[in-house]
């Protein structure tokens, strides 16, 4: 069941949403407004080329980031992120005033000045709006919560990109964008008020004012969690990505397409409308957990259907059709699909991300990260309109681009892969999950957030240690048959995780004592760690008598033992039904309902291996 309707409801998530969305929607919108005046009056205002004005507003509007994402980091370590929120909505109004000023002046000046202020006012809330939500919402909620959140701030993008053009064209159009832009700060400021307090992780910091040093010192935060900064790397890759196609939507539209300025609306909430889909469809997809095998999903989405999109482009265009024009044409319905899967990858792929940067952050620092992927995002975006303004400016067709983009970003994809293989392995869990089963959890929370836990199983087939894994927040260390280990078409899944490979005394000794000292290590430093005490598959159905091993390793390591029980695994293609395991192609079909259930930890005292199988054999009942 999806979680996202409730958070709505809540009251320490729905102020912060409508807070972060009206902002959003205002910075677009005066944005927006400024551009429009700027390209159609450009006369009445400058000298300057209206392509040039463009850009400078570009410029203007995303140096903030580089300039102060680091202090405001610092603040919203600092001090209660629900009070800078309303600080900020504040100083939105403030600004309001100052863009309503330029208009009323007709001063270019002050008018950017305006402009750089929205793009500090951004810069300000963003470490407060994602740095807030693991301190108000729990760990399951956190891609929900991320969903809303992004799939929000695209809608707003999108709205205030329509409204924004709308009042530039009005009549009296500056008096209506600036009374437009104070209701909606207004709006915002009254919601920010009723974000709970989010008290503050480092409250006895001090701030460091220098951006350079602060900016170095935060990405060195990032850095000490490989996959927090490659995550980080990859959502600044999105950004990149996903701005290279919007600062094109115009030109391809009327070049390419040959459409007019509804076309250019069209493409532009196909666009949102698929990122809103499947950020939304995150929560679902990943059974409201943590699921980075999304990612690797999301990224063979967007590379595909992006090169789909430059060979789906029409060689020649249309003559100046608008949206309703060019929808009879079927070259036009393969673009807007491309756009929307794009889109919808897009979601898959940074959704977890930023839950995983919010999750496995230290909370003293969360902001500060949050600030240094904030500098990330734009130094990305600036690079990417710079070498993307170069191709075209060679000769570079924009279909074309859009093919190098897609090429690229398989590039940047199998690159964070290689360093961090954990994607990579959730990707093949989650498939082998849901194409060939149907996953029920019964889960009770008794794995511990963190800390050492030993997990026992009855032992069913031989996914089944990537079955648990599927369904447990946390890494799990197996300890395994070293010739289950070694499975080819497995063994890049077992050797990622860390499984400790063991044998038989009798067999290998030496590697069977080997295994006993790794899993002491692993407890040690706070590991997960499961056995399947049975020691061999089933061969009849039945559960076999649980082994000494695991008393072997309570009495080193006296951890919590928590009890699992595997239901309707016996029978399929990967259990010894009938015969060899592998050997009969899916006997009970695809798709077949299987369940886990989780029992109540159990003190290590407590957990013989009688009673430990007793508890196992009761919840897997007579469900094999």
């Amino acid at each position: 069941m999806s979680h996202q309707p409730g958070l709505l409801r809540t009251s320490c998530f729905a102020p912060l949403f409508v807070t972060q969305f009206l902002g959003a929607l205002n910075d677009n919108v005066l944005k927006n407004a400024m551009v429009v005046l700027l390209t159609f009056q450009a006369a009445s205002w400058t000298t300057i080329a209206p392509e040039l004005l463009a850009n400078l507003a570009a410029g203007v509007f995303i140096l903030p980031f580089f300039l102060f994402s680091a202090t405001a980091g610092q603040l919203a370590d600092k001090y209660d992120k629900a009070a800078l929120a309303r600080l900020v909505k504040l100083l939105e109004i403030a600004i309001v005033l100052v863009c309503g000023a330029g208009f009323w002046l007709h001063s270019l000046a002050v008018l950017f000045a305006g402009l750089f202020l929205l793009g500090l006012h951004s810069t300000l809330f963003g470490p407060v709006k994602y740095a807030i939500l693991p301190q108000h919402l729990k760990s399951e909620e956190l891609v929900g919560g991320n969903a809303l959140i992004e799939a929000g701030t695209f809608v707003a993008i999108l709205l205030g990109t329509l409204l924004g053009g709308l009042l530039a064209c009005a009549g009296d159009g500056t008096a209506w964008i600036t009374a437009v832009g104070l209701a909606i700060a207004s709006a915002g400021y009254l919601a920010a008020r009723a974000i709970p307090v989010a008290v503050p992780p480092a409250p006895s910091l001090a701030i460091n004012p220098n951006p350079l040093t602060e900016t170095w010192r935060n990405i060195g935060f990032a850095r000490e969690k490989p996959a927090v900064f490659l995550s980080i790397m990859g959502i600044s890759w999105f950004w990149l990505f996903g701005a290279l196609f919007l600062a094109q939507f115009p030109a391809y539209t009327k070049n390419v397409l040959g459409g007019s300025e509804t076309a250019v609306t069209l493409l532009l909430a196909t666009f949102t409308f698929g990122i809103g889909i499947g950020s939304l469809l995150c929560e679902k997809l990943s059974a409201r957990r943590v699921e980075l095998g999304l990612v690797p999903l999301g990224s063979i989405g967007l590379t595909v259907f992006a090169f789909d999109l430059a060979l789906a482009s029409p060689a020649t265009p249309a003559a100046g059709l608008g949206a309703l024009g060019l929808m009879p044409l079927a070259s036009t319905w393969r673009v807007l699909a491309d756009l929307l899967l794009i889109g919808t990858f897009g979601g898959f792929f940074i959704v977890p991300l930023y839950a995983l940067v919010q999750q496995r952050s230290k909370p003293e620092h969360g902001a500060r990260i949050i600030a240094a992927n904030n500098i990330m995002n734009a130094l990305f975006m600036v690079v990417g309109a710079l070498a993307a303004a170069g191709m075209l400016a060679a000769g570079l067709s924009i279909p074309m681009l859009f093919a190098v983009a897609a090429v690229c970003n398989a590039a940047v994809a199998l690159f964070i892969y290689g360093l961090v293989p954990e994607f990579l392995l959730r990707f093949i869990v989650w498939m082998l999950i849901h194409l060939v089963y149907r996953l029920r959890v019964r889960e009770f929370d008794a794995i511990p957030e963190n800390g050492p836990a030993l997990i026992v199983c009855n032992h069913v087939s031989f996914v089944d240690a990537l079955v648990i894994m599927a369904a447990c927040k946390r890494p799990i260390r197996f300890v395994m048959d070293h010739r289950i280990f070694r499975w080819p078409l497995l063994k890049f899944a077992f050797r990622t995780s860390r499984a400790i490979p063991i044998a038989p005394a009798k067999e290998d000794p030496a590697m069977m004592e080997q295994a006993f000292a790794e899993v002491g290590r692993a407890l040690d430093a706070g590991d997960l760690v499961g056995i399947f005490p049975e020691g061999k598959i089933t061969a009849d159905g039945e559960i076999s008598p649980f082994r000494s091993g695991m008393s072997r390793i309570l009495a080193r390591n006296p951890v919590p033992v928590v009890p699992l029980a595997l239901r309707g695994l016996w029978g399929s293609f990967f259990s010894r039904k009938n015969g060899p395991a592998m050997t009969r192609p899916f006997p009970r079909g695809v798709f077949s309902k299987i369940e886990l259930v989780m029992g109540a930890a159990i003190p290590a005292a407590e957990a013989t291996p009688e009673r430990t199988q007793a508890v196992v054999a009761g919840m897997r009942g007579d469900c094999v």
